[in-house]
């Protein structure tokens, strides 16, 4: 297959570019749009007990309040008579917005619980209608309108899930064009370093751009028939520089160490197809199966990231295996052109390179070398020991979020936070003497400051003698009770009151669904947890067999994942160190907080997924080398002396895109970027630099172990990075490799 892909690229090299820049027009057209297909949220699984409540209250109750508008007297008390007559105009206004249902205010109840303690801010409720991009949109008229000054004596702040939404969307677009301003120009200028031409330099970022525009076209398409989270372009653009990159630089150092060995153009074609493009489709079949292991959960957020990143490692390994060939043979010799200065210092050969040295040091003394570095990244992993995780709140965004300030006012000045009440929905009639018993016996449990009904209000189980209710939550086939508490929304003691509410005794004959934000959280967190050992499971069977049709080993698939597990580790902790113990807080500006369950699995996928970018790139030359005849400690060290550049710079020049999130506003976003380029930089330097080669030294001849019957199956279905291996060894000249650049 390779070898008639380099020919396609010889013959008809003008031909495939031609095809390429309009299917790449195509697609960047269709893309353009992707931005207003795309939706914030996306953590809850549909099916839990959480989402079933939601599902009821907007079919039969109006919907959940999911935008807050918080007013504030701009001079004196909010009943001061101005600021009064302004609030019921503000409220009257509200009511007659098409997109606003069930609006509740201060001034229409007088319900001391919508007014602050100090009384000078009092809350508007509402429920902007519509689902998903619709109501987002609706979200966003309203609250244009309304946020800000209002009739010159109040001011209007929204917050609520809708406000939330309102600002993390413009934000992320804000985030990831920062990203992309930092992460562009390094690349190329750490490009430019690593290959000293300018041509050489820029064709990795011509691949690159082909694989965002390509998966911006996707999300577009999948966009349009199912729900897909807008936090997608991030991974986006982060794995499509990275892999773009990545692919690239393996074929142009490849292709030109083949021009400097005194290959023809058309030669050196086939030659890297055979070698690096093998390599490279091998290595995206292993991080698309990770990420592929993401669909498997519920929640459209995670699965989201499971779409764009397959799409990017299919679209990226594609434009290399076909865009790339026909560009060098174009190129031919001016793939050098542009040299840089300091491209005329001569290097050293490939065998004796640092990385070379490095190898045969951990291999000939294993322990002395290895145990230092299990022990600083166990050590680095300790955090793990007290890991918490939580969902996404307004708390990812800056401190002066509009939505955040109105959340912290909710918690600090009113009595109860009225936007974090959980949500107890009993899909029937119910007679009002057990609902009342029901809603006293919920008000009396720990940490509950009232509970809402249609009937009325109840408090310490007690009712409370301020008025009739809310009639919005009472319907004749359906009742709606609002546990408003004093706890602090997604702690260990607000989590415990879900179980609590669920575990109380309903009124006879009904089965009551609990939702609301702390009792998504529980869900989301039992979801995920449910759904991992399948993805863990699919990544490591897949990852098993992927590198054991590479590599012909049962021992080399297990030996990758043992030592993926301990990188991964040593990652996850730093970050609970930084994200969660709040180190750092200062510097990256973010708010301490639980691990986002979500993007704690996103960034272990990714993470995993790159390493085994990496374990074939490195593993494929070791075994290349072994099939030629060489013992153990001269594959391992002539196997990373010719990789060991590669992958330290196309792990410097893909973790440098992750690590520009480390810019980002939204917190968990700094989490995804600085994690996965971390992990990224752990794997390229410790574990192939050092723990590789010492577990080849203490596996010796076993490293290569297969039961008789998978060694056959191998030699027939097998794949190799060369095809079948040679004979007898080639010579290659140290010097003529030197040239190559790379």
């Amino acid at each position: 297959m390779f070898e008639r892909i380099a020919e396609l690229a010889i013959r008809r090299s003008r031909l495939v570019l031609i095809v390429a820049v309009v299917v790449v027009a195509l697609m960047g057209a269709l893309g353009a749009g992707a931005f207003g297909k795309l939706l914030g949220g996306g953590f809850d699984d549909p099916a839990s007990q959480s989402s079933r409540a939601r599902d009821v209250i907007d079919e039969k109750l109006g919907g959940e309040t999911n935008l807050v508008f918080l007013v504030r007297a701009a001079d004196g008390r909010i009943d001061a008579p101005a600021a009064r007559q302004s609030g019921r105009a503000l409220v009257a206004d509200l009511k007659e917005e098409a997109d606003l249902q069930n609006v509740v205010s201060y001034w229409d109840t007088k319900s001391p619980d919508l007014r602050s303690k100090d009384g000078r801010e009092a809350l508007v409720l509402a429920r902007v209608k519509g689902h998903d991009a619709e109501q987002q949109e609706n979200a966003k008229g309203v609250i244009d309108d309304y946020a800000g000054t209002y009739k010159d004596t109040l001011t209007v702040k929204a917050g609520g899930s809708a406000g939330v939404s309102y600002e993390m969307g413009p934000q992320t677009e804000e985030d990831l064009v920062l990203a992309e301003t930092i992460a562009v120009p390094l690349i190329l200028l750490l490009l430019l370093v690593v290959f000293g031409t300018l041509v050489s330099a820029l064709l990795p970022l011509a691949i690159a751009l082909i694989a965002i525009v390509g998966v911006f076209a996707e999300l577009y398409v999948v966009g349009s028939v199912t729900d897909v989270s807008i936090f997608a372009f991030n991974l986006t653009t982060a794995l499509g520089l990275g892999l773009g990159v990545d692919y690239a630089l393996l074929m142009i150092s490849r292709f030109r160490e083949q021009l400097a060995a005194g290959a023809s153009v058309e030669d050196a074609v086939r030659k890297t197809m055979s070698t690096a493009g093998r390599t490279v489709a091998f290595s995206a079949a292993t991080v698309a199966a990770a990420l592929a292991a993401l669909m498997v959960f519920p929640q459209y957020f995670l699965r989201s990231f499971g779409y764009s990143g397959v799409g990017v490692v299919v679209i990226a390994a594609l434009a290399s295996l076909f865009v790339m060939p026909a560009l060098l043979n174009v190129l031919g010799h001016r793939v050098n052109s542009g040299r840089m200065p300091w491209a005329r210092r001569a290097r050293s050969g490939a065998r004796e390179s640092g990385w070379g040295r490095i190898a045969r040091t951990a291999m000939r003394r294993p322990a002395l070398t290895a145990l230092p570095v299990l022990a600083v990244l166990l050590l680095a992993a300790s955090p793990l020991l007290g890991i918490t995780f939580g969902t996404a709140d307004e708390r990812v965004l800056p401190e002066d979020a509009k939505s955040r300030e109105v959340s912290v006012s909710l918690r600090e000045n009113f009595n109860g936070n009225d936007a974090a009440a959980l949500h107890v929905v009993i899909d029937q009639a119910v007679d009002k003497a057990p609902l009342a018993a029901y809603a006293a016996k919920l008000s009396g449990l720990e940490g509950v400051a009232r509970v809402e009904t249609g009937a009325g209000t109840y408090v310490d189980g007690r009712p409370e003698a301020t008025g009739p209710g809310n009639a919005a939550l009472g319907r004749p086939t359906a009742q709606q009770l609002n546990v408003v508490s004093t706890l602090t929304p997604k702690s260990d003691a607000a989590k415990d009151l879900v179980d609590e509410v669920r575990a109380a005794a309903p009124p006879s004959g009904t089965q009551p669904l609990v939702g609301g934000g702390d009792a998504e959280l529980v869900d989301s967190n039992a979801s995920i947890a449910d759904r991992l050992p399948l993805a863990v499971g699919l990544i490591v069977v897949t990852t098993f067999l992927l590198l054991f049709l590479f590599t012909g080993s049962v021992v080399q698939p297990l030996r990758a994942l043992v030592l993926n597990v301990v990188s991964l580790g040593a990652t996850v902790g730093v970050m609970t160190w930084i994200f969660q113990d709040g180190h750092l807080s200062g510097v990256l500006g973010f708010t301490a907080q639980p691990m986002e369950t979500s993007m704690t699995v996103l960034m272990f996928c990714v993470a995993f997924g790159l390493s085994m970018d990496y374990e074939v790139f490195v593993t494929s030359r070791i075994k290349e080398l072994h099939e030629l005849g060489e013992d153990n400690e001269s594959a391992v060290v002539g196997g990373l002396g010719h990789t060991g550049r590669i992958v330290s710079a196309a792990a410097a020049l893909i973790a440098v895109s992750f690590f520009a999130f480390g810019t980002a506003e939204i917190s968990f976003m700094q989490l995804f970027g600085l994690g996965s380029g971390l992990a990224i930089l752990i794997d390229a330097i410790a574990v192939r630099g050092i723990l590789v080669p010492a577990a080849m030294r203490l596996l010796g001849r076993s490293a290569w172990y297969a039961p008789g019957p998978l060694r056959r199956f191998h030699d027939r279905f097998g794949l190799s990075e060369d095809g079948p291996a040679p004979r007898r060894p080639v010579a290659v000249n140290p010097q003529e490799k030197d040239s190559a650049g790379v």
